[in-house]
């Protein structure tokens, strides 16, 4: 199975949504900039022109019904003293013909005229290139020949541009260089922040199965921290599932041990006798050791079952505890066992079904199994406080005070009847345990034995 292809780096992936709005601010601010150094340009250009054509119309005063110019040569030097930023002007009267300045001056697109002799400013293109233009028109003369004076001044538009090239360069150019600084710092800070991770990736790649150690992060972030937490606990159940593992071959390769020797020893016995008598005995004891077997085997497995992670779910224990008790009744009636149940119509646990139902029937195989015949073995339900008990009772020869203490010891046996393994009881212990409860063993008087499995009840 292929595997997925990896992404980007989150290192990459931080420093992408890092810089990158910060790249795209700075031409954003760029772009603003520009406008802004534009329009301020353009206002200076404005306010420039319209002091020029205020100036220039009070140069031309009326004489009669004529205009006296008075316009020194100075005055014409100092408007046209750049050639790069040349002021074109001309004076007309009546509004377009020549009187003074540049006669190829284009005329006005629209007719100007302003009741307070306020100048009007526009765009025009003069010899190909664009110009920004302030003009007024003025009226003299006396009422009996009114005339009308026009007066333009214009300016090249390429200072306003290279104004505001020169503003957007003076600005951007230090923000440039703060972005420099800042695009460095924030790399540095993202390996620093990311160098928990290395050190996290590094400390999980020395782990194997013989080493699953909890990681150690003693100067991290506290994100870094919970994710090292939840791989403690990840390591602590592998760890835990490993061990539960190699505990289960080790002691099914000790028990399956012995009775598989019988098991060849007979049949190498069986396979050299020659007598139908002796074969048939030989048989059954190789038939009685291979259920000893399987029973080891089945048991070995349930304890393997038992030690597993498992979901509890609310069930009714004393319907299940009815059902067990049905179940085994034509075996108990076989032994010769009477086999009852007492207790509560309902009550209610939080478990999984199937490893209480093992539990119950181990306590109860136990039960038929050592109490003996003409006895009896009594499955109670019932409720103390929050605590439900179930318990299985029997008045067979029960156990010493020695024997009770070990009796949830793995592969511990009291009794040397053929059929046991030493495991029943202990797979009760760790299914109680599963359970968040507790597996105990009590002397009945005058004899017998009774196990109570007591679990928390649901809330």
């Amino acid at each position: 199975m292929s595997q997925p292809a990896a992404g980007l780096s989150l290192r990459r992936q931080l420093l992408l949504w890092l810089l990158l709005p910060q790249l795209v601010l700075w031409l954003m601010g760029g772009v603003l900039a520009f406008r802004v150094a534009l329009s301020y340009a353009e206002k200076t250009i404005d306010q420039s022109l319209t002091q020029s054509v205020r100036a220039l119309s009070r140069q031309v005063k009326p004489l009669g019904s004529g205009l006296l110019v008075d316009f020194p040569r100075a005055a014409q030097d100092i408007l046209e003293q750049d050639p790069t930023d040349r002021v074109f002007y001309m004076v007309s009267s009546p509004p377009g013909s020549f009187l003074l300045g540049n006669s190829k001056f284009p005329r006005p697109p629209f007719t100007i005229y302003s009741p307070e002799n306020e100048p009007v400013l526009y765009d025009l293109v003069m010899d190909g290139k664009p110009m920004r233009v302030a003009a007024v028109e003025l009226g003299f003369g006396d009422g009996l020949t009114p005339q009308r004076m026009q007066v333009q001044v214009a300016k090249s538009l390429a200072v306003q541009q290279r104004f505001a090239r020169e503003l957007v360069r003076d600005v951007l150019f230090p923000l440039l260089l703060m972005g420099a600084v800042l695009s460095f710092l924030v790399y540095a800070g993202v390996r620093r922040g990311l160098a928990p991770l290395h050190k996290l990736e590094s400390q999980l790649a020395d782990r194997t199965t013989a080493s699953l150690s909890p990681i150690e992060m003693t100067q991290a972030p506290q994100e870094v921290h919970s994710l090292a937490n939840a791989l403690n606990q990840l390591l602590t159940t592998l760890r835990r599932s490993l061990s539960q593992e190699k505990r289960f071959l080790n002691d099914a390769a000790h028990q399956l041990r012995t009775p598989l020797a019988g098991l060849i020893s007979q049949t190498e016995l069986a396979m050299q006798e020659t007598q139908p008598q002796a074969l048939k005995q030989r048989l059954e004891k190789v038939h009685t050791g291979a259920q000893r077997s399987a029973h080891l085997v089945n048991q070995l497995l349930s304890l393997a079952r038992t030690e597993a992670e498992v979901s509890l779910h609310p069930i009714n224990a004393a319907a299940l505890a009815r059902e067990v008790a049905r179940e085994w009744t034509p075996r108990a009636v076989a032994a010769g066992v009477d086999l009852g149940y007492e207790g509560e119509d309902t009550m209610m646990v939080p478990g999984d079904k199937l490893l209480l139902r093992e539990a119950l029937n181990n306590l109860i195989d136990n039960a038929l199994r050592y109490s003996g015949r003409n006895t009896a073995v009594t499955l109670r339900t019932h409720t103390e406080g929050n605590t439900c008990l179930l318990e299985v009772e029997d008045n067979g020869p029960g156990l010493s005070a020695n024997d009770l203490s070990r009796v949830f010891e793995r592969f511990w046996r009291a009794s040397e009847m053929p059929g046991g393994c030493g495991l029943g009881l202990a797979i009760v212990a760790e299914i109680a345990q599963r359970h968040r409860g507790t597996a105990s063993a009590y002397a009945v008087m005058p004899h017998g034995l009774r196990i109570s499995l007591s679990l928390p009840k649901t809330p």
